[in-house]
């Protein structure tokens, strides 16, 4: 891990520094990161969520706007963070970072009443139960977040036990769900958390694919491609600002396209918009990898870079804003943030998947050493390969779609 000095990126000379207590230090503040986004990321979307009705045909539409609203601070953060920490270092970049979430903080404490009760505390008279006598459940959760940050800090530096507690944790919470569902629920409740459980697994693969933006297609970007777009010479780390844009721009787009399919009758499932995610996500990669084997040398044209970004931007707006929308849609409300919880969990199953996948390719070392290098010829590969993949689970979610459809019992 290189030493955060400051120093121009241009100006290092790829010696590889390992100081103790500032690693520890970068691991201390992932774990501040870490336990901050856990308790955001579930409860945000829940409260989303709660703005519509059980079978408001805008809700997808409404988590569409809101994903629009996120990329928004994306397209900033990696245009200006990333230009930032390339030109005059990462520790500048960091405390722009980290000035944009204590704004983004007081735009939420500021605009909370607009919300009208629906991000405050369901039973506030339960979070002022004691427990033992002499703590409330209030703060007991408090203890638990700040304990948890001590675990976080430790837990990152074991990447292999994380991917292992990943997925025994998910599965785990999947058989949770579903034995939730036949203990607790009727048949329409029961069905309903089986179809959130199989579609939350399988959004494990596309997050797998959609994340080489921040490890093999970056190091592409660097290594291959000709980066001078239009007159103007971009880092490497600001081509990743092509997905924020798309989505700011197609946003909107999908969220009118939803609401009038709706209308007409004529909107995909669920299940059928995880499937033409599958499908587009697919396509991006077979379409690099051809794109990629036209040229032998560096300096590929950056519309290959252009294509892949514009197909998992389509992708993901089939998949994630939409998906969740549907936790909320299927999940029984006494259960739904666990559930959220979860979704965010296989998230994360798939981040870690796709480190593995970007490892196939190369450039596993630090930076400017021989082995940061990607191998061409195993990167064409390797997306060809995870580009069919995807295209097959595609077709067998369509396979699919009219059973899951069936068991959702009337929710689209």
């Amino acid at each position: 891990m290189l030493a955060f000095t400051g120093v121009p990126a241009e100006n290092v000379d790829g010696t590889i520094v390992r100081d103790e207590f500032y690693l520890n230090l970068f691991f201390f503040a992932l774990a501040l990161n870490i336990v901050g986004v856990g308790f955001l990321k579930a409860n945000i979307s829940t409260i989303v969520g709660s703005l519509y009705g059980p079978k408001d045909p805008r809700r997808d539409g409404g988590f569409t706007i809101f994903y629009m609203g996120i990329n928004m601070g994306s397209l900033l953060a990696t245009m200006i963070v990333g230009g930032v920490g390339e030109a005059y270092g990462w520790n500048y970049g960091f405390a722009l970072a980290g000035a944009g979430m204590l704004l983004g903080l007081v735009v939420f404490l500021i605009g909370q009443p607009l919300l009208e009760g629906r991000a405050d505390p369901p039973q506030d008279s339960a979070l002022k139960e004691k427990i033992g006598g002499f703590l409330t459940k209030e703060y007991a959760i408090y203890l638990a977040g700040i304990l948890m940050i001590g675990v976080m800090w430790k837990m990152v530096q074991y990447q292999a036990l994380v991917g292992q507690l990943l997925g025994v944790s998910g599965f785990v919470m999947l058989a949770i769900m579903i034995g939730y569902g036949f203990m607790k629920c009727d048949t329409v409740g029961r069905d309903r958390l089986i179809v959130a459980a199989i579609l939350i697994a399988m959004q494990s693969l596309f997050w797998a694919l959609f994340e080489q933006q921040g490890s093999s297609l970056t190091l592409l970007a660097d290594q291959q491609f000709d980066l001078n777009v239009f007159g103007f010479q971009l880092y490497a780390s600001q081509v990743q600002t092509m997905n924020p844009l798309f989505i700011v721009l197609f946003a909107p787009v999908f969220a009118w396209l939803w609401v009038y399919l709706a209308r007409h009758g004529w909107e995909p499932s669920t299940p059928a918009k995880f499937g033409i995610a599958m499908l587009l996500v697919g396509i991006g990669y077979v379409v690099m990898a051809f794109g990629m084997g036209m040229t032998d040398s560096a300096g590929k044209s950056f519309v290959w870079l252009l294509l892949i970004y514009l197909f998992m931007t389509w992708a993901e707006l089939c998949l994630s804003p939409v998906g969740l929308s549907m936790v909320t849609k299927l999940s029984v409300p006494a259960i739904v943030g666990m559930v959220m919880g979860t979704w965010f969990l296989f998230t994360s199953l798939g981040n870690y998947v796709a480190g593995w996948i970007s490892s196939l390719t190369g450039g596993e070392g630090g930076h400017g050493s021989e082995s940061d290098m990607l191998d061409v010829a195993s990167t064409i590969d390797v997306y060809n390969t995870i580009g069919l993949i995807a295209i097959g689970v595609a077709v067998f979610l369509f396979v699919l779609t009219p059973l899951l459809r069936k068991r959702m019992h009337g929710v689209h």
